[in-house]
């Protein structure tokens, strides 16, 4: 009896307690300021001259209620939410349902959100998922269910809803899909948007539509199931294919959506936000991308795709100062939203090489330092052994200089090389230039065995490009609210992090990938494009059995392109021709009009004419080259024969 009156008295004490803290909850929401959902969460992206080139979540083309066809709102409501009308911002019933099937599940096999809670969710771009974000997004819900009706609620979650291809509200996604206004959709063009935002990237139309049809037939059975269509109207959709637009107004580049994505990835580590910038009413982020860059990068890549089968990613910085002018991690956004510029690491080949040749020069040895190119079997400090071949199995049979070895990527003189100086001394300068991935401690390491992604290899040969200054790479230069106070601006450092006199001389031997006086037992590796291009750029090219790879740059511009398939299918020559042609093609378009410049030669360096591959004295100018040093480092020759730095 004393257990009973217990048990009573808790249980009213907890419902009293319970009714307290709810009352109190909804106190504390009305007396909260009013958000303004036609601006709360909106995102603004412009480019490098403050042209505005994205506007998402929010848009100034939001859709009144009254504007959206009645399918798509019940559509959404019988998939998302379909006792929307009835609860106050959390279905308590649902959520305890989704609570017994996970728990009986032993896994997450349903979820509660009602339509208030993604609208909040959808406002916040999920930049935090932590418990006290999740606590916080509670009350703002609630905010939201006191300050306003219910359509009012359900209008802006449908104009702030991700429809993917970078479609967020049902303004672009109606006009995107189908080149239509939101009150002028059919049911099924209807249902097909209710059903995208479960998966944007995969059940989009344009993406895959047997997917997105698929989807669409779970929506219209909710719809069946409450009440919303007929049995027989149910039983006669989709009964022929429906017509896809898939076209944008403006900025209609299949690759720019790459470029955002980018964007969007450095602005969720960005720490200067504040931590709800919904209260800021939205955001305004001004990037560094160059749209002519963008644009004329994707037409070289489209004009010399030939493969339909192979993917591509594509970056353009500007080594002054890190800034990412251009970017694609793929061939079509449409038909793939996977970005392999920020999400994927390849092997990166010959590539890897000057970050050996630099250390090389670092530890003492120049342009004219040589080794036999031949046939050779390494005795490894395991016990084991490893038998590199060059390219073709083609080899000099013969010494030659470091500078020929750059031109024609020699692979025996490069593990010669790794081995001599000792593996951590390459690996030691990639991290200095700014490169982050895990770097093997192996003989191979200059044949670029390790996986980097592009960004990343960015960084380091962007170090390469500015002289010796490490600018990590980025993309966005300010951050503001709506009303124009700064929430963040990008702080430029410039660390100087290798020897200039190095650097210069690395990027002359880069210089050389394209000079036909190196042509002996094989030709330099980038020598076909060399009549495509009037300005003079360090050039490396980087081949795998599933990846081909070329970076070039001068001092005003660096790109970094690779080629190849996702499913590591072995490249063929197309691939190696498409890729230098694009970036040839890229990087000329985007000279054109500007004043491009080679590096100053420093005052501590001499030139001295040589035979290209030997690096000895030669009369025959055909095969004459320019090799620098460091003064006091140069070879012992006669006097006239050395040309002034200032030539």
């Amino acid at each position: 009896m004393r257990f009973l009156k217990f048990s009573l008295k808790s249980l009213m004490f907890l419902f009293i307690g319970f009714v307290i803290c709810y009352i109190g909850l909804y106190t504390y929401a009305y007396l909260s300021p009013k958000l303004d959902l036609k601006t709360s969460g909106s995102l603004y992206i412009y480019d490098n001259t403050e042209e505005l080139v994205y506007q998402g979540s929010s848009t100034n083309e939001w859709a009144n209620i009254e504007e959206i066809s009645p399918s798509l709102i019940n559509a959404i409501i019988a998939t998302e939410d379909k006792n929307f009308y009835e609860h106050n911002g959390f279905d308590y019933l649902r959520i305890a349902k989704a609570m017994y099937l996970n728990i009986k599940n032993k896994d997450i096999v349903q979820g509660a959100s009602t339509i208030s809670q993604q609208y909040i969710k959808n406002l916040y771009l999920d930049f935090d998922k932590t418990w006290s974000r999740k606590i916080e997004e509670a009350f703002l819900t609630l905010e939201l269910e006191v300050h306003y009706d219910k359509d009012e609620i359900l209008e802006g979650y449908i104009n702030t809803i991700n429809y993917g291809q970078g479609n967020m509200g049902i303004v672009n996604a109606a006009s995107y899909y189908f080149n239509k206004k939101p009150s002028e959709l059919s049911l099924e063009e209807a249902i097909m948007l209710a059903g995208i935002p479960k998966n944007p990237g995969h059940y989009n139309p344009v993406t895959d539509y047997a997917a997105c049809i698929k989807r669409a037939k779970v929506v219209a059975k909710a719809m069946l199931n409450n009440n919303y269509i007929t049995e027989d109207t149910y039983e006669n959709l989709f009964k022929s294919e429906i017509p896809i637009y898939g076209e944008r107004k403006e900025n209609n580049l299949q690759m720019l959506m790459y470029y955002q994505d980018a964007v969007l990835n450095e602005l969720e580590n960005i720490g200067n936000i504040p931590k709800s910038f919904i209260e800021s009413g939205g955001l305004k982020i001004y990037t560094t991308l160059d749209m002519d860059a963008q644009s004329k990068m994707e037409e070289s890549i489209l004009k010399n795709q030939t493969n339909p089968e192979a993917q591509v990613a594509s970056v353009i910085v500007d080594p002054h100062t890190g800034a990412v002018l251009a970017l694609t991690g793929g061939m079509n956004y449409a038909e793939s939203e996977y970005n392999r510029a920020i999400q994927s690491k390849r092997q990166v080949g010959s590539t890897m090489k000057p970050f050996l040749y630099y250390a090389a020069l670092e530890n003492n040895l120049t342009m004219a330092s040589s080794f036999a190119s031949t046939p050779t079997t390494f005795n490894l400090a395991n016990g084991k052994t490893y038998e590199p071949t060059n390219a073709g199995d083609l080899y000099a049979n013969k010494d030659i200089t470091m500078a020929a070895a750059i031109a024609f990527s020699d692979n025996i003189y490069a593990v010669k090389t790794n081995l001599f100086l000792g593996v951590d001394k390459m690996i030691e300068v990639a991290k200095r230039t700014g490169i982050k991935a895990k770097l093997d401690e192996i003989a191979s390491l200059p044949l670029g065995t390790n996986e980097i992604n592009i960004l990343d290899f960015a960084n380091g040969y962007a170090t390469f490009a500015s002289g010796g200054y490490q600018r990590e790479t980025y993309f966005i230069e300010r951050v503001e609210d709506l009303d124009g106070n700064v929430l963040y601006e990008k702080d430029h450092e410039n660390k100087l992090v290798l020897n200039p006199n190095y650097t210069y001389i690395l990027n002359e031997m880069l210089a050389n990938t394209t000079n036909s006086k190196f042509i002996d037992y094989t030709t330099p590796t980038a020598l076909t494009i060399a009549s495509k291009v009037n300005n003079k750029y360090a050039i490396k090219t980087g081949t795998s059995n599933n990846d081909y790879w070329i970076i070039g740059y001068n001092a005003d511009c660096l790109m970094l392109t690779w080629m190849g398939y996702d499913e590591g299918k072995t490249i063929t020559q197309d691939i190696r021709t498409n890729a230098r042609n694009a970036w040839a093609e890229t990087m000329e378009s985007v000279a054109s009009g500007r004043e491009q410049t080679w590096y100053e030669t420093p005052q501590n360096i001499v030139g001295v004419p040589l035979d290209a591959v030997t690096g000895k004295t030669t009369s025959n100018k055909g095969k004459m080259a320019m090799y620098y040093f460091v003064k006091g480092t140069e070879p012992n020759y006669s006097p006239e024969q050395y040309v002034s730095s200032t030539n």
